[in-house]
């Protein structure tokens, strides 16, 4: 990880916040011959000891399902927004331009469920996302169709041992330049660019 220290968010809340918000992660692991990685959204918790947990579920016998299986310790990337920032917008341009983002490093142990909390990490992710009151809700779903699709996921927990994070947003800049990016990137409009120019604003005003 690209890692300076005004870079790095010191708020483990703020941390915790990002990570619930961008949900959708890269889970990481080694394979047989090359690294292997799958997309998925996670449950990000805390648990009364203070420790972050994650959880979710993967379909079974895939590459990555053999890897962690395996080798139980795996990297978890949560992305955030991101945008290219111009030099041109420094008080002093005459240096390289550079890319702002956010995005949180979690490693820990992948651990794998019974079909009991397989069903149990499916309810919960659906739940999230379909809420209760839905014809797709876990609770209108069949239970004939969960047992057939828990015979072919697998559901895991995450312990996250070490949490590393990058928030690169322009800290190493003046005000004045700051303050220009944050108008440039509001100009260029896009949902990237708008969401950073609030994190930069966001430094600024705390």
């Amino acid at each position: 990880m690209y890692k300076f220290p005004y870079y790095t968010e010191e708020d483990q809340q703020k941390v915790i916040d990002f990570m619930k918000k961008n949900p959708f992660a890269v889970i990481t692991g080694r394979g047989e011959q090359y690294p292997v990685a799958t997309h998925i959204p996670l449950e990000v918790e805390i648990d009364d000891e203070g420790k972050i947990c994650l959880s979710g579920h993967l379909m079974k016998k895939t590459d990555h399902h053999i890897a962690f299986e395996k080798n139980e310790h795996v990297l978890v990337i949560f992305n955030g927004p991101h945008t290219q920032v111009s030099a041109s917008w420094y008080t002093d341009p005459a240096m390289g331009s550079t890319w702002n983002y956010m995005t949180v490093h979690a490693k820990g142990k992948i651990t794998f469920k019974d079909e009991l909390g397989t069903v149990e990490a499916v309810r919960a992710i659906t739940n999230k996302y379909e809420g209760q009151d839905k014809p797709s809700s876990f609770q209108n779903i069949s239970p004939e169709y969960i047992n057939k699709m828990v015979k072919a996921i697998a559901g895991f927990s995450i312990e996250v041992e070490s949490l590393e994070n990058t928030f690169k947003l322009s800290q190493n800049r003046d005000e004045e330049s700051k303050r220009n990016i944050i108008e440039q990137l509001m100009k260029r409009g896009d949902d990237n660019s708008k969401a950073i120019a609030k994190e930069i604003l966001s430094g600024l005003t705390d």
